[in-house]
């Protein structure tokens, strides 16, 4: 298991959800781990889209009003 690499065992794993039960409060923590997963995917498909948008040609700059004017 991930957490036995990590060092928390069961006892400091209820420990950290009590507290944080207590700190939140029963309403708050779905919200925030409903906003934690919804990072978490808008994280993986912005990385699954970051090659794609390597292949796409790259648009032309369009000159500044500066540069047209002094020509």
């Amino acid at each position: 298991m991930i957490l036995g690499i990590m060092g928390i065992g069961s006892q400091e794993l209820i420990l950290i959800v009590f507290a944080a039960l207590l700190l939140f409060g029963g309403k708050k923590i779905p919200e925030m781990m409903r906003g934690l997963g919804n990072g978490i995917r808008e994280f993986k498909r912005g990385q699954q889209e970051e090659p794609q948008s390597e292949n796409t040609p790259q648009q032309e700059e369009v000159p500044r009003e500066q540069d047209v004017a002094n020509k």
